[in-house]
C-alpha cells in the first residue's frame, strides 16, 4: 500500500493496487460522490436514497480536515479515489476508552476488491495508535454485506440498536 496519489474519478481496474492516504480538502467532491455511491448502491434501498446537495459538501469538506482525534483517509486505485474511511473518538456511546470507525464507503464497482480491507487496516491502526482499548461502529440493520465484512474484519455485534432497530452497534477489540 503506498500513501501518496492524485484525486481523480475513472473507471478502474480492480486488480489494480490500493494506495492509501490522508484525505485533503480537495478530495471533498470525489468523496462526496463515493460516499452518495456507495450509500445509494449499498443500502439507499434501506434508509432512502441521498443526493449531494451543499450542506452535505459542507459537512464533508470540514470532516476532512478536522484535527485529531479525527483522521480521514482515501483510498485511491489506478489514481482515483475509490473508497473513504474516517476515525475518531466515539461519539455513542461517549466514553474515552472507545474509538469509533465513522465512516467506511468504498464506491460500488469497488466492492470486495480489497479497497475496504486496506481502508479498515490503516483505520484500526490509527485507533490503535491513538490509545483507544476499544472501536465502535454503528452499521445499518439488514445490511447483510456490511456486516459480513465487519465481521470478517473481526468487529462482532454488541446488542445495542438505535434509530428505532435501523442501526446495529459492532465492538473491535484494539492492542
Amino acid at each position: 500500500m503506498a500513501l501518496e496519489g492524485r484525486a481523480t474519478v475513472a473507471a478502474v481496474p480492480a486488480h489494480a493496487s490500493v494506495a492509501i492516504r490522508r484525505a485533503k480538502a480537495e478530495d471533498t467532491r470525489v468523496v462526496v460522490r463515493v460516499y452518495i455511491d456507495s450509500w445509494n448502491g449499498g443500502f439507499g434501498h434501506l434508509l432512502g436514497r441521498r443526493v449531494v446537495d451543499d450542506a452535505l459538501v459542507g459537512r464533508w469538506e470540514r470532516d476532512l480536515v478536522a484535527p485529531p482525534p479525527s483522521h480521514w483517509w482515501v483510498a485511491e486505485r489506478g489514481g482515483a479515489i475509490v473508497g473513504v474511511a474516517g476515525v475518531g473518538a466515539s461519539r455513542d456511546p461517549m466514553d474515552p476508552a472507545l474509538g469509533e470507525l465513522d465512516t467506511l464507503h468504498v464506491a460500488p464497482d469497488s466492492f470486495r476488491t480489497g479497497v475496504g480491507r486496506a481502508l479498515m487496516e490503516v483505520a484500526l491502526g490509527q485507533l490503535n495508535r491513538d490509545g483507544y482499548a476499544e472501536a465502535v461502529l454503528w452499521t445499518v440493520n439488514h445490511y447483510p454485506r456490511g456486516q459480513r465484512f465487519y465481521e470478517a474484519m473481526g468487529w462482532r455485534r454488541d446488542g445495542r440498536t438505535r434509530d428505532d432497530g435501523r442501526q446495529l452497534m459492532y465492538r473491535h477489540p484494539l492492542g
